[in-house]
């Protein structure tokens, strides 16, 4: 794994006697998409702002590429682009006069690959923004984000009010972002995006990291939900003893690890009326650390 391009170190932000974030230790690599995880109030903005250099930390450093963020943020803004939850753009600007612009103020200039990208995501980049629609906003606002050439990406929420079909469109410009060897810090809700596409997730909860979790490790985790016809064997695939919170009835809900021919083998000799086997997924651990919201 490279060098982090985006790192942070004991991040903390208070105001008066609230803390909004406590001491946060965050890395992203080139090449790399991390997950920010967390509701409305958990830090996940603070985070994002302060990586900004928009806000002064407490304590506490964040850089990007070797450049802290308060106090060499021209530097740090040189060298990104951010995407915010709550769009605010110069609306008299047509999606092309945009994209220019913000690209001139880091230095940086645009060709082609504005019409390239604007017909993937099915929009007209000559059109003013006062004539589109919110979601026609958003696509606007992704083209500026992934346009231009730097080597960090920074999203807030970034498929608000986006169609089904364009969501899919901006998490494949994602996987591509990634391949070129871009760093990419993600906050969404939606933990189906995430999972599709970051190497890795953080989840906070009242301004603090509670977890953090390789997605890879998943991968070979499942979770298996099977009515039985009669009695439950007491032993799982593995020949464990079934956990008493797996069972329900005549209902079988269990998180599985381990070779798939084993569990398939397993199932083969039980008498089912109905089988679902799905990866394992984000969820149980979201909702863990979140089940009181």
């Amino acid at each position: 794994m490279p060098a982090p391009l985006l790192h942070t170190v004991g991040l903390t932000k208070d105001y008066g006697k609230y803390r909004a974030l406590d001491s946060l230790d965050l890395s992203v690599a080139p090449g790399e998409i991390v997950g920010l995880l967390g509701p409305n109030g958990s830090g996940k903005t603070t985070s994002l702002r302060l990586v900004l250099g928009f806000l002064k930390a407490t304590r506490g450093t964040a850089t990007v590429d070797g450049f802290d963020s308060w106090k060499q943020s021209v530097e740090v803004r040189k060298r990104l682009t951010y995407l915010p939850g709550e769009l605010r753009l110069y609306e008299t600007m047509t999606g092309r006069e945009l994209v220019t612009f913000l690209g001139k103020l880091r230095g940086d200039t645009v060709g082609a690959e504005v019409d390239a990208l604007a017909k993937r995501l099915d929009i007209d980049p000559d059109r003013r923004l006062t004539e589109m629609s919110s979601g026609m906003k958003r696509k606007v606002a992704l083209l500026a984000v992934l346009v231009p050439k730097v080597p960090l990406i920074i999203l807030d929420e970034p498929t608000n009010t986006l169609d089904p079909t364009m969501r899919d469109e901006f998490l494949l410009q994602l996987k591509l972002a990634k391949e070129a060897g871009k760093a990419i810090l993600f906050s969404s809700h939606v933990l189906q995006e995430v999972e599709a596409v970051c190497d890795r997730v953080v989840i906070l909860r009242k301004g603090q990291l509670v977890h953090h979790q390789e997605m890879r490790e998943l991968a070979d985790i499942r979770r298996v939900t099977a009515t039985f016809i009669g009695a439950i064997p007491p032993h799982g695939p593995a020949g464990e003893l079934l956990p008493a919170d797996a069972v329900a009835g005549s209902n079988l809900d269990l998180e599985y690890r381990g070779p798939l021919p084993k569990l398939l083998h397993w199932l083969g000799e039980c008498h089912l009326s109905d089988l679902k086997i799905e990866p394992s997924g984000l969820g149980k651990i979201y909702r863990f650390h979140h089940g009181n919201g």
